[in-house]
């Protein structure tokens, strides 16, 4: 365990050194693409600003770099909300994806188009509500008398899942509007129409919610250890527990209006982190935010240039990386 006196400087220096990771990885997203990785161009275009013109200043600041930057929140909620499923479970194994959280927000997200809302606040309130409903639900189903079992929880995860998907291609099977029927793309993560505003809006969500659940670290320890036992030390679990739930929702639901279905980032990062930090929440979720938002800023960069027909939704680079990490993490927890 981390004594308590080195937690300060560990959360300094894990967030330093993370935050200098994020900063290489936006660095790369923004010089590195299909039309050229010239520096000396990146270089100019930096030095004239964003109000500069021409060729190289429009991929720079209106194309790659808001692309850069909702990738990094994209990864750095997807990253949190798996380290917070993660503490209340007490499941290494949870994530908003593997959970149908993420689905549910997609359900919701699709009804809100489907009716002309706009995204604020509508096609994201009705994320909102629908993850609310689908995670609610997954815990029923998977709760027992005393407990909540793991492989029942994964079972129930899979099935609202696989339930989610089939609500989502009988809307688009039903709908007329062409948006809806391009959503394929966007299931799997689309990053491309990205802009500053798209940007600015998020962080406006998501700012409050990281600084919460910073606030939160200590009990999210506390919880690891059992709600019987967290109770006994002080802390208001049932109230605790609602709030984690809802800022998360709130969380996953906004990046999912905004980017589509993103998955097994949440189940990759937090267990990645852990093993090279240890178990410490107040360490764990700046780390998080931080490496989170790197990890899915080389993902989307993975994802721009490793195609030759174009390129390909960020999903399928994290579902390729994220799938066999979640086999392995299962075969292990059964022995």
């Amino acid at each position: 365990m981390i004594s308590h006196r080195s937690v300060p400087g560990k959360i300094v220096l894990t967030t330093l050194l993370l935050l200098g990771g994020l900063a290489l990885a936006l660095f790369l997203a923004v010089t590195w693409g299909a039309t050229g990785n010239s520096f000396g161009a990146i270089r100019e275009a930096l030095r004239h600003g964003s109000d500069a013109t021409g060729p190289q200043q429009t991929i720079l600041w209106q194309i790659r770099l808001p692309r850069a930057l909702l990738a990094a929140e994209l990864g750095a909620t997807l990253s949190l909300g798996g380290l917070v499923f993660q503490a209340l479970l007490r499941n290494p194994l949870a994530e908003p994806y593997i959970l149908g959280i993420s689905g549910g927000a997609a359900v919701g997200a699709i009804v809100g188009i489907m009716f002309g809302l706009a995204r604020y606040p509508g096609v994201t309130g009705l994320a909102f509500a629908a993850s609310l409903a689908i995670m609610g639900l997954v815990l029923f189903l998977a709760s027992g008398r005393r407990i909540l079992r793991k492989d029942s929880l994964l079972l129930a995860g899979v099935m609202v899942n696989a339930f989610c998907s089939a609500v989502i291609l009988f809307l688009i099977s039903l709908s007329q509007d062409s948006r809806l029927h391009q959503i394929m793309f966007w299931l799997m993560g689309d990053l491309s129409l990205a802009d500053m505003g798209q940007v600015g809006r998020l962080a406006v969500i998501l700012a409050p919610c990281f600084i919460a659940l910073f606030m939160l670290s200590h009990a999210m320890n506390l919880l690891t250890m059992g709600a019987e036992t967290a109770q006994a030390l002080g802390l208001r679990v049932k109230t605790v527990m609602v709030l984690l739930l809802l800022i998360t929702s709130l969380m996953i639901s906004a990046t999912v209006a905004h980017c589509g279905l993103v998955g097994f980032v949440g189940l990759v990062m937090p267990h990645l982190l852990r093993l090279l930090i240890g178990p410490d929440h107040r360490v764990l979720v700046p780390a998080c935010l931080f490496g989170g938002g790197a990890y899915l800023v080389l993902c989307d960069l993975t994802a721009r240039v490793i195609s030759q027909q174009g390129e390909m939704p960020v999903g399928v680079v994290t579902a390729l990386i994220g799938a066999p990490v979640f086999i392995y993490l299962l075969r292990r927890s059964r022995h």
